[in-house]
């Protein structure tokens, strides 16, 4: 990589533009950039990263690049940086530009525009620039791949740092292996270290959480087995433990089989005695019931002898019960025929009685003949009454006809007079629908109108309130820049009456023998005094947060008018310049004028509707009228038909009637006259033969009850019983022989005769016997129960644990093995004798390429007395693996680089810088970086060593390298002839090119 040219404006101390042409400075090899502290020296460095990775090194980055434009800038000036540089054959610009708030072209305030970057490519053939890409992504990735750097890496190889390698070589181990960790991109070892370590617990706690099961399971086996098993004292993941649980539960097994075998035998014994407890038991009860049997019996058979009589009388009673049921279907028989005899005799009187007089005597036969003779009369009545109900028809529709006539007359003389005002009507209506829809057209005109009205004064509104709000903020924002001037100027002159004394300032920090900050003389003859108006750093910084407390407040009022502004270009731009009450009044006229268009369009469809209802009751009134008219002569012809046929019926009717008022009336009393003669012959009939039926089966009673052995029919009567006391009586009989047999079959029992003859049987103590029988088999049983119990919760509880055993080795092989490999990369095993870390091991690799290659140039510098050598020695009780000591040729002793002097500390770092920029470049795929930068330092050397170190910075060149040194020492102005030089000022810094090319 190397420079060519770089633009910088409006960036950092710089206020304007500035240019360096790096061709010219670095034709000589060794340039200076120089100038006075705090002028800007580092900011061109700055610049130069910021163009290739679109940030600045270190803590000097914050926000989004916003704080890199320069406050000496003018307003309108944007902050840029252009960069030319060649990079693997490739030429190339790099323009960028971070976000920056400027002028708003119209009004006053500020506008934020974005950051910007451009990526421009030489073509060497045309002699012209072609454009690569304006995206900060896709120019970051380009710029990355080429350099083959990340940022970090470039400000360490190419931007050597003030101090930053000193610090490295007097570092320990773990600040060493952090910047070299940064460099080189060792984070992949240090991953495997912790995926190693991740694994390594990972597999512990499998293991732990195996052997935490395999415990749980022994304690359980312990309760199971009571005080037949002591658990090892062993802690989950301790070796042995599996073991010794196995071992444990294989004692704890054997002995819960041996108590079965014993609970097993105790149970048979006891089950032997409760067998024949049980014999005694079941016959002493056989013995007592037999005994308790025939006792019953002699009761019973008492019991017998006493109720004989009453069981004679009831077999008597049963016996005559018996033969009057033989009489029972004749007495049946007489009740019923006596019943229908009175039921009928109760008719014939009642059917009598609603006959006339000269009936009240007739017979059955009279009372036939009479019926007969009024119902052929009723037959002759047909034909009337047909005529007498056609004759009410006819009247019927002849006022039907009448009132035909009279509604055909009304409606005709409705559908005239509705007709005659047809034409009028017709018109109104029409003229309703025609402006009902110029109204909804005005309305639908006026509605497109109406919301841009309503926003056009809701913005002007909005404009007038963001008018006064931005005004009000326009006065803040004069008073607030004027507090930022007058605070920077104070803090300006503060600060340049603090540089004009700064030489008193660094004179009180000096001390005899030790190296001047500035020139590194350790001899101090003169040093500077304070006067009385001296001003101190505290002073000065006090200054500087007042104009940095101004400063914000003024970006604060600044940013709040811009927003105003914004606010009211947006409300402008809708509302236009009307006033908002020319648009009140405006837009409250078309409200009138929609609301009156819109009450009018709503009569629309109620104006049609009429319409169409007007249309439909014409046509219906024309129908009417022609309707009428046919009526009317279809009328005439039917009223003459009804007239003719009315005539006839009355003449058949007046002869039918006779001297009632109708014909249906003397139906009526024709057919009530019949009814009631059939009804009475009927009953007659009906009662002569009830009659002779009761006097028939008084004689078949008599003659039955004699045959059954009564005297007269009310004995048999008497002798019958009903269901209920029949079976009552049966089931009293029945019970008495079934008691008799039974207490005769007991007594004849030959084993109950026996056992009453023996002494009385003792159920108590047998029962006792048994149940203590019983106690002893269910607590060996249990005790048999348990055991097996015991055995077989062993025999589940030590297969599981086998299993688990089982289970648990491969993985506790595994543990052994990531352990043992988690042990060797962090350094804590036993076999890593200098507890050397994986990625510390790769990293001591670099280091001892980075002590080869700066031994090389610290040789040349130091005049062949210093080379660096790389060492894996432990310091104390820390890790080995980055240890870096110098050895000393004078002496031939190797010793710490703590040990160097300071002009000693600077060229072996600068020696340091070099070599590792040299691995590092190697690393990065042999990028060449032609073009490089030392911070600071050379103060602290003396003229000899400042000319060894010139000369090996000078041999750079071998390599096609220029070396740019960034320092204030006035001595390297005289040797160095190229020089960029930072010349500060109030209104900002500017670059001053001399010498080179």
């Amino acid at each position: 990589m190397r420079l060519h040219r770089l633009d910088i404006t409006a960036f950092g101390p710089f206020g304007g533009s500035q240019s360096v042409d790096f061709d010219e400075l670095s034709a000589a090899g060794l340039f200076l950039l120089h100038g006075p502290t705090g002028a800007g020296k580092t900011s061109v460095l700055d610049a130069v990263c910021y163009a290739l990775y679109g940030s600045v090194p270190g803590a000097r980055q914050s926000g989004q690049g916003q704080h890199l434009r320069s406050d000496h800038a003018e307003p309108g000036t944007r902050t840029g940086v252009t960069l030319e540089l060649t990079v693997s054959g490739r030429r190339l610009e790099v323009t960028r530009q971070p976000p920056w708030a400027r002028p708003k072209k119209r009004g006053t305030g500020t506008t934020l525009e974005k950051a910007q970057s451009w990526l421009r490519e030489h073509d060497a053939t045309t002699g012209a620039w072609k454009d690569l890409s304006r995206s900060h992504q896709e120019i970051g990735e380009e710029i990355t791949q080429l350099l083959g750097m990340s940022r970090e890496q470039f400000c360490q190889v190419v931007l050597l740092p003030q101090g930053e390698f000193a610090r490295f070589l007097r570092a320990d181990a773990e600040a060493r292996g952090r910047l070299l960790g940064r460099l080189f991109d060792t984070q992949r070892f240090a991953d495997v270290e912790k995926r190693l370590a991740d694994r390594r617990r990972l597999t512990e706690a499998r293991v732990r959480e195996g052997d935490e099961a395999l415990l749980a399971d022994a304690h359980r086996m312990q309760q199971a087995a009571g005080d037949a098993m002591d658990l090892p004292e062993l802690r989950p993941g301790e070796p042995g433990l599996a073991d010794a649980v196995l071992s444990a539960a294989a004692l704890a097994r054997s002995t819960a089989r041996e108590q079965l075998t014993i609970a097993s035998c105790g149970l048979r014994a006891a089950e032997s005695a409760q067998a024949a407890a049980d014999r005694t038991l079941a016959d002493t009860r056989e013995l007592g019931r037999l005994q308790q049997r025939f006792a019953q019996a002699h009761e019973r058979s008492a019991l017998l002898a006493e109720r004989a009589c009453a069981h004679r009388e009831a077999q008597a009673r049963m016996e005559r019960a018996r033969k009057a049921e033989a009489v029972a279907p004749a007495l049946e028989l007489r009740d019923a025929a006596d019943a229908e005899h009175r039921a009928a005799d109760g008719a014939q009187e009642q059917a009598r009685a609603q006959l006339p007089p000269r009936f009240a005597d007739s017979g059955a036969a009279g009372l036939a003949a009479a019926a007969r003779r009024a119902a052929e009369e009723l037959g002759g009545l047909d034909s009337a009454r047909r005529a007498e109900q056609r004759l009410a028809e006819l009247g019927s529709e002849r006022a039907r006809l009448d009132r035909q006539e009279r509604a055909d007359e009304e409606a005709l003389q409705d559908a005239d007079a509705w007709l005659a005002g047809w034409e009028e009507r017709r018109a109104a209506l029409e003229s309703a629908v025609e402006s009902a829809q110029q109204a909804a057209t005005l309305a639908e005109r006026l509605a497109v109108r109406r919301d841009p009205a309503r926003s056009r004064l809701a913005a002007a509104r909005q404009r007038d309130r963001l008018a006064g709000e931005a005004r009000e903020e326009e006065q803040a924002v004069r008073a607030a820049t004027d507090d930022a001037a007058a605070a920077r100027t104070a803090w300006l002159d503060v600060r340049e009456q603090r540089l004009k004394g700064i030489a008193a300032e660094l004179a009180a920090r000096l001390t005899d023998g030790e190296p001047c900050a500035v020139c590194g003389a350790t001899a101090h003859p003169a040093p500077a005094r304070k006067d009385a108006g001296h001003v101190d750093r505290e002073t000065e910084e006090r200054a500087q947060s007042i104009y940095r407390t101004a400063d914000e407040r003024r970006a604060l009022t600044e940013r709040r008018l811009g927003e105003a502004q914004r606010a009211l270009a947006t409300a402008e731009g809708e509302a236009g310049d009307a006033p908002v009450g020319q648009l009140a009044r405006e837009a409250a006229e078309l409200e009138e004028q929609y609301g009156r268009a819109h009450d009018a369009a709503a009569q629309l469809l109620p104006a049609r509707e009429r319409w169409d209802a007007a249309e439909r009751e014409r046509e219906r009134r024309v129908a009417a009228q022609q309707q009428a008219a046919v009526g009317a002569a279809s009328r005439v012809a039917a009223r003459d038909a009804l007239d003719r046929e009315r005539r006839s019926l009355e003449e058949e009717l007046t002869q039918a009637r006779g001297g009632a008022d109708s014909v249906a009336t003397r139906a009526g009393q024709l057919e009530r006259q019949v009814a009631l003669l059939t009804d009475a012959a009927d009953a007659v009939r009906t009662a002569e033969q009830t009659a002779q039926r009761l006097k028939d089966a008084d004689a078949r009673l008599a003659d039955a009850a004699f045959r059954a052995g009564f005297d007269t029919p009310q004995g048999a009567a008497d002798a019958l019983l009903d269901d209920t006391a029949h079976r009552e009586l049966q089931r009293r009989l029945d019970a008495w022989q079934s008691e008799e047999a039974a207490v005769r079959a007991v007594l004849a029992e030959t084993d109950t005769a026996e056992a009453a003859r023996r002494p009385a049987a003792d159920l108590d103590a047998a029962e006792r016997e048994a149940a203590a029988a019983a106690a002893r088999v269910r607590a060996a049983s249990s005790a048999r129960d348990a055991a097996d119990r015991r055995r077989a919760e062993l025999d589940r509880l030590s297969a599981r644990s086998a299993g688990a055993v089982r289970r648990l080795a491969p993985l506790r092989e595994e543990y052994d093995r990531v352990a043992g490999l988690a042990g060797l990369a962090a350094g804590t095993s036993a076999r890593n004798e200098r507890r050397m870390r994986l990625e510390s091991y790769v990293l001591a690799a670099r280091l001892e390429q980075v002590a080869a290659a700066a031994t090389v140039r610290l040789l040349r510098m130091s005049s062949g007395r210093y080379t660096l050598v790389h060492s894996d020695d432990r310091s104390g009780r820390g890790r080995s693996g980055l240890g870096l000591h110098v050895v000393d040729a004078w002496t031939g002793r190797e010793r710490d680089t703590a040990t160097l002097s300071g002009g000693e500390t600077f060229f072996a770092s600068l020696a340091l810088a070099l070599g590792l920029a040299d691995v590092v470049t190697d690393e990065a795929g042999g990028v060449g970086l032609d073009t490089l930068f030392i911070d600071e330092g050379f103060g602290s050397l003396d003229e000899q060593t400042l000319d060894e170190v010139l000369d090996v910075l000078d041999s750079l060149r071998e390599r096609d390298r220029s070396v740019g040194i960034v320092s204030h020492v006035a001595d390297l102005r005289r040797r160095v002839h190229a020089r960029l030089e930072v010349v500060k000022g109030r209104s900002g810094s500017t670059l001053r090119q001399r010498g080179g090319g």
